[in-house]
């Protein structure tokens, strides 16, 4: 007859089994995936003090005001509620590319902020910056090629808002 020891080692290495798979899963998760941050390290200026990058979050519409790209810089619009910092990106051609939206400033530490639209065309996303509202802000429309390629047009500035 045997022991409760030996009527109990398979059903604990069947334990100790699953939990080596389980821990190796999340270390996969933890560790093989992106964080957050380096999700947002998208353009080669993204990792400099002074930059801030983020992927914007789909809405349906837009809010505030809005001005659109030409067809060579892929007809990306872009909105900007002034009082509450939000961007918002829409994608306006079906390529593969990422629509982007450029606020540039000099006042504050965060004088580059950048939002992106992977969504796909059509499709808007909203950013949400914070920035100081006193001195002039500038705003660039465009697309993401490659890390270190992302065309833009000016689109328009404002002061104070």
């Amino acid at each position: 007859m045997r022991t409760a020891t030996q009527r109990l080692r398979p059903a604990l290495s069947r334990v100790s089994k699953r939990a080596a798979l389980m821990l190796a899963a999340v270390a996969i998760a933890v560790f093989a995936l992106p964080s957050t941050a380096m999700a947002d390290d998208y353009f080669a200026w993204c990792p400099e003090a002074e930059t801030t990058c983020q992927t914007g979050v789909s809405v349906s519409a837009p809010q505030g005001a809005c001005e659109t790209a030409p067809a060579a810089y892929h007809k990306t619009r872009v909105c900007v509620v002034y009082d509450g910092d939000y961007v918002y990106v829409y994608d306006g051609q079906a390529d593969g590319y990422s629509g982007m939206a450029e606020i540039g400033t000099d006042n504050g530490s965060v004088h580059k902020r950048f939002c992106r639209n992977t969504t796909g065309f059509g499709t808007w996303v909203r950013c949400n910056f914070d920035w100081a509202e006193s001195g002039e802000h500038r705003m660039w429309a465009g697309y993401l090629i490659s890390y270190k390629e992302m065309p833009t047009e000016f689109l328009w500035a404002w002061d104070d808002k």
